[in-house]
């Protein structure tokens, strides 16, 4: 029996030593380099999905923030997906931004009531995810920072809002995820960790925002590392991923166009590729069509520099 139990163990070693067995909460394995699924805003005036889809094409975008549309428009969310898939566009990104825990109960139901429409729309076009913050206590500003935010009421209340959203929805093809944030949870990968595990949903998705957690001094000078191990932990849940920047300022940190701050792009760029699925990489936050020039411009000299090639 002793010889047989030995046997046991040293072949269950085994298995576990060649990662045949895989915990879903371990780090996911990096898989061949894919080229960069860029994309952002464009400024365009037109409806027509057609043209909109080559817009991107143009501007050397491979995915794309949904373009507007009404969830009852069933003709326009078809011609939208397949429009953008006849130019190899992935659709990226619907939006969800309002406050989940408004601490007025009529306000907060409408916004949860919103966030299941877009989620539902999001599904409806094929996008891969549906992102809104977890929300904020903050009485001012709907995203502003409030010490409520990282206490377990702020946690529970989050995990009870996500779970209604994705059960109201049941999507097929999209994942719904929560924004990174400075002030509030998910600050990083590990607080993220904690709410997949918690939500306990597999239409729940991770997105990045590299900008958004580099809240001290310390993260911001090792952004590399910072950036390396948030792919490693989440890697198997990310869905997107948006391109930013970050610069101190007058002893903060301020929002920047990319290449305008000090955030490691390479490395960025490499992660968000390395993954098995593809991941969009979205610039956003800027103003005009210049300035969208001007950052788009550095990232593609950033995946060149990475010998990364665009999709």
């Amino acid at each position: 029996m002793n010889r047989i139990s030995r046997r046991n163990f040293l072949q269950s070693s085994a298995i576990l030593a060649s990662g045949s067995i895989i915990s879903p909460y371990l780090p996911m394995r990096k898989s061949a380099q894919k080229p960069l699924r860029l994309g952002g805003p464009i400024f365009l005036k037109s409806q027509d999905p057609e043209e909109l889809a080559r817009e991107h094409r143009r501007l050397q975008y491979s995915s794309a923030y949904v373009p507007a549309v009404d969830l009852k428009d069933s003709a326009k969310i078809a011609a939208i997906e397949k429009a953008f898939a006849g130019q190899n566009v992935i659709l990226a990104e619907v939006g969800a931004w309002v406050n989940m825990l408004d601490q007025d109960a009529g306000k907060r139901r409408k916004n949860l009531d919103y966030v299941t429409e877009r989620l539902a729309l999001a599904d409806a076009v094929g996008a891969r995810t549906c992102v809104d913050i977890a929300g904020s206590y903050n009485p001012i500003r709907w995203d502003g920072p409030d010490a409520r935010d990282l206490t377990k009421e702020y946690f529970d209340a989050t995990v009870e809002n996500c779970r209604k959203v994705i059960d109201a929805v049941k999507p097929k093809r999209t994942k719904f995820a929560l924004e990174m944030m400075g002030w509030s949870l998910p600050d990083g990968p590990d607080s993220y960790l904690k709410f997949i595990k918690a939500i306990d949903r597999p239409a729940f998705g991770a997105h990045i925002d590299m900008a958004n957690i580099i809240n001290s001094p310390t993260r911001y000078y090792n952004n590399k590392a910072l950036i390396n191990e948030t792919f490693q932990k989440l890697g198997r849940w990310i869905v997107s991923a948006h391109a930013k920047d970050i610069a101190p300022q007058n002893g903060h940190f301020m929002e920047a166009m990319p290449g305008r701050g000090g955030l490691d792009y390479v490395t960025y760029i490499r992660n968000v590729t390395s993954l098995p699925q593809e991941v969009p990489l979205l610039l956003e936050h800027l103003r005009t069509a210049e300035e969208y020039d001007e950052a788009r411009q550095f990232v593609i000299s950033q995946a060149a520099k990475a010998q990364i090639a665009l999709a």
